[in-house]
């Protein structure tokens, strides 16, 4: 239709599996007819058919009035304002432009820059690891809903969740190249990948995962995320023994000869040396251990031993206490 000039805005979008892409728009302005080109946001397509919200058919719509239009080749985002084009190729070249452009922008705005001003600041945020996320659903507000209940996700302040692009409709080759760039997993919520996509996925290295519960994506993601703090030691007491006297050695310097008091004293382990409930010395290790005459492992509580810790400060009554490093499970 020649005189149509309609403009307005697209309100909700989501994927119908048999109607394709479904976009709830209020025209702001002038006149929608079926058969119109039109460019919303970066999708294009000729309005193919339109309903009222009682899902009857409508052949033209005016001003402040919403309608359900049928014929984009792709979902556009809720708030995309949508024009009516003098011709498909026009619409086609229009939406092209427009996505280069937002994938331009998306990407300056995820290249990280650093300059002398904000060096510190990159510093401190090498601290923090990331979890960069793409997600696409099959409607605006399927989407809306699993990034708020991601966003609300709490692992602490080690990792960060950041959504870097959301979008409705099939997993593009766009969502894969912004996903190489930033090392982000896509999530798909109800949709799959377009032709080809999947190849060009396994071929950069790019995770995506397909939801059908929001609960799945979250528990997924929390998991993802909790793998992603590094892990939490703590020190676990294996043993102690008491010196009970000391020989000197030309080979070996000062031999403790020793009881184990409790658990189990083992060959290379970290050991601090303790005097009267002060510490004399907490980085050293059992360098030697002898039971008899014989080199041993490990020596258990209530046995004797000979013990070298390779420092010569020691003193009858000192207690070596051995110990290592566990990793602690988180919640």
């Amino acid at each position: 239709n020649p005189d149509s000039d309609a403009r307005g805005v697209t309100i909700e979008a989501k994927l119908d599996k048999g109607r394709g892409a479904v976009s709830t728009v209020l025209v702001e302005r002038g006149t929608l007819h079926v058969g119109d080109p039109i460019v919303a946001g970066s999708a294009y397509g000729r309005v193919r058919a339109m309903f009222d919200e009682h899902g009857n058919s409508l052949d033209a719509v005016g001003p402040a009035r919403p309608a359900q239009v049928l014929g984009l080749t792709s979902v556009p985002s809720a708030g995309d304002s949508f024009i009516v084009a003098p011709d498909d190729r026009t619409a086609r070249q229009i939406a092209d432009k427009r996505e280069a452009a937002e994938r331009a922008a998306l990407l300056a705005k995820r290249r990280k820059r650093v300059s002398l001003e904000n060096l510190t600041d990159v510093l401190k945020e090498g601290k923090v690891d990331t979890l960069n996320l793409i997600l696409k659903g099959d409607s605006s507000g399927a989407v809306e809903a699993l990034e708020d209940s991601l966003l609300k996700i709490d692992v602490g302040e080690e990792v960060a969740l950041r959504v870097i692009h959301r979008g409705v409709g099939a997993i593009t080759q766009n969502d894969v190249n912004l996903a190489t760039v930033d090392s982000a997993v896509i999530i798909g919520f109800n949709v799959r990948p377009a032709e080809r996509v999947s190849e060009i996925a396994d071929r950069e290295g790019v995770d995506m995962k397909f939801y059908s519960v929001i609960y799945n994506a979250i528990e997924d993601v929390e998991a993802a995320m909790k793998g992603m703090l590094k892990p939490v030691y703590e020190e676990v007491e294996l043993g102690t023994a008491e010196i009970r006297q000391i020989f000197r050695s030309s080979k070996f310097g000062s031999i403790a000869g020793s009881i184990v008091r409790s658990g189990i004293i083992k060959r290379g382990t970290k050991a601090r040396l303790v005097r009267d409930g002060v510490v004399i010395n907490g980085d050293l290790s059992i360098e030697t251990l002898r039971r008899e005459k014989d080199d041993v492992t490990e020596v258990r509580e209530g046995y004797e031993c000979g013990i070298n810790l390779g420092f010569k400060d020691l003193a009858e009554g000192d207690v070596i206490e051995t110990w290592e490093m566990r990793e602690k499970p988180r919640d």
